[in-house]
């Protein structure tokens, strides 16, 4: 009988390995960091024991999910400039928004506010692309998520974070100083979009992943303008383009990825290129659908995105998935496409993978960490049910979610946050709010 530091027990275990079986009065037991074993409770409790088994009836037990495309900073800039298309919505709005308000400690308080509202609706873990990273880093380690940050690379100089691109080379080689080897905090390269970041950046970007060992993360054809600009600079897609200068590898995760043709699906399957899609903001912003069945279909690995709270206008991973579980099949005419389990499995298993993180979190088996997720299903919009995947995709809420844990720890118990000061986080977010609004 082995000892360990949780039983987390619920009616409906999601381990989101195999052939994604339910598991009916399924538990987990965690030690440390770990899970140490998962299955049925009676299988459980006769091999482990503890004094605090939490969870229990009218529960679900999930992975942690994953948001593969944040900007989580600019949750404070959350509709700040709605109804807009995106170049005039980025260039009128956003960036000089960013050119005025944008400091560490902007970001640092930012980034707690975007953490508590992930955290809130069972994200454990996202990636990221933005400047004063190692401000989120410090946040992400204070507040015990896991998180990819990518430390953001264009052409141009911009405020105090850079004059010349050596300065953003720089940056990125001190986040990967600071973070490299951080059990939560994982430092990436980010190379801001084709129509802002030129070839040699992107093969300098490149060049420090490979010698680092870390991620590289980008926005890729989100647009018709960028497809256009692409199309005028180099005379290729931008999916093209970036293979032709070799940087599209199974390093690569690619935001956005909406307007492709059929040799960009073939040339991301063959490169093994991820795609996290971010159709809650693709839709506000009007840059249409990214197509999401034929990428599938081609077997490119494809996640869940949110963007920037200042094109979605939320954080929530769980409405990604039932906009585009049912968005797609709308848009194909196919009632089969995005189907509730492959939803999930795109926000939880298939998301880590297309990180880096498959060996770490993104599925319930032994020896991974204890990214865990449990929501309450007693809620009259979740009863009576009958298929538990189907009622994760398409009814829940992240008000449902009770307990959040990440690397063994409780971050979020019965919907409050353990490592956050809730009220001190939303009276910052208030102040800041005042200041940018002049008031």
């Amino acid at each position: 009988m082995q000892t360990v530091d949780y039983i987390i027990r619920a009616d409906y275990l999601l381990t989101m390995e195999d052939d994604l079986t339910v598991i009916r009065d399924g538990a987990v037991a965690v030690k440390d960091s770990d899970i140490v074993a998962a299955g049925s409770y009676s299988d459980i409790s006769g091999g482990c024991r503890s004094d605090r088994i939490i969870g229990g009836r009218n529960r679900v037990l999930f992975p942690g999910l994953i948001n593969t495309h944040a900007h989580a900073a600019m949750v404070y800039f959350r509709g700040i400039a709605d109804d807009l298309p995106l170049q005039e919505w980025l260039e009128k709005h956003i960036w000089p928004s960013e050119m005025k308000w944008l400091s560490s400690a902007f970001v640092n308080d930012a980034v707690e506010l975007a953490c508590l509202e992930m955290l809130k609706g069972g994200v454990t873990a996202y990636c990221d692309m933005y400047f004063y990273q190692n401000e989120a880093g410090k946040v992400l380690e204070k507040v015990g998520m896991r998180g990819v940050l990518g430390s953001g690379i264009i052409d141009f100089p911009w405020k105090d974070i850079a004059r010349t691109p050596d300065d953003y080379f720089r940056n990125c080689e001190d986040l990967i100083r600071n973070w490299k080897g951080s059990s939560l905090v994982t430092p990436a390269v980010a190379p801001h979009a084709t129509f802002t970041c030129g070839p040699d950046n992107y093969r300098r970007a490149q060049e420090l992943a490979e010698k680092h060992d870390v991620p590289l993360h980008t926005h890729l054809a989100e647009t018709q303008f960028e497809v256009a600009e692409c199309q005028k600079r180099y005379g290729m897609t931008p999916v093209e383009h970036l293979d032709a200068i070799g940087f599209l590898s199974g390093r690569v995760s690619a935001a956005h990825c909406v307007w492709l043709n059929d040799r960009d699906i073939a040339i991301l399957a063959e490169r093994k290129t991820g795609v996290a899609h971010c159709i809650e903001s693709n839709l506000k912003l009007a840059s249409g659908i990214a197509p999401v069945p034929q990428l599938l279909a081609a077997g490119v690995r494809v996640s869940f995105g949110t963007d920037g709270a200042a094109s979605n206008n939320d954080m929530s991973v769980l409405g990604e998935m039932s906009t585009a579980a049912k968005v797609h099949k709308a848009v194909s005419g196919d009632a089969t496409a995005v189907d509730s389990r492959t939803a999930l499995l795109m926000a939880t298993k298939t998301a880590a993978e297309i990180l880096g993180l498959g060996g770490t979190t993104g599925s319930i088996r032994p020896g991974k960490r204890a990214d865990l997720v449990t929501a309450r299903l007693d809620r009259p919009h979740l009863q009576p049910l009958y298929d538990v995947y189907s009622h994760i995709t398409y009814c829940m809420r992240p008000g449902d979610i009770e307990t959040v844990m990440v690397n063994g720890k409780i971050l979020l118990d019965r919907g409050r946050a353990v490592t956050i000061d809730e009220e001190a986080v939303l009276d910052k977010a208030a102040a800041w709010g005042k200041k940018i609004r002049g008031e």
